[in-house]
């Protein structure tokens, strides 16, 4: 499984950035992906997850400002992320839960730098 994170950067507080994660090497159903993130010095912490079925859920400090969705023929999630905060610098790791696994399989991680 791999999992290829795209659309971080830098922007000021206010701005907004999308990211993309490309799954590929999934030879059985998607249930759901989602992502991550760890600021400087913090620990690591859900952002939001989609199931195939749409569903989502998206955390209290980033709600009202993200949106998470998924394109299931693609097999690519988004992160529509914008009124950035300087709080929501950090790397943003995509996650994807696959049909008959017991654990989340993880990518790289993309750098999200949002300035003052």
């Amino acid at each position: 499984v791999q999992l290829q994170a795209s659309g971080g950067g830098l922007t000021q507080a206010g701005g907004s950035l999308k990211l993309s994660c490309a799954a590929s090497g999934i030879y059985s159903s998607i249930t759901a992906m989602g992502w991550y993130r760890q600021a400087p010095g913090k620990q690591r912490e859900l952002v939001a997850t989609v199931t195939n079925h749409g569903r989502t859920i998206i955390e209290d400090p980033v709600k009202g400002r993200f949106i998470i969705s998924m394109d299931n023929t693609k097999k690519t999630a988004f992160l529509q992320m914008n009124a950035l905060k300087p709080e929501d610098t950090g790397v943003y790791y995509c996650v994807v839960d696959i049909a008959g696994s017991d654990r989340w399989f993880w990518g790289q991680g993309t750098l999200v730098t949002v300035s003052s």
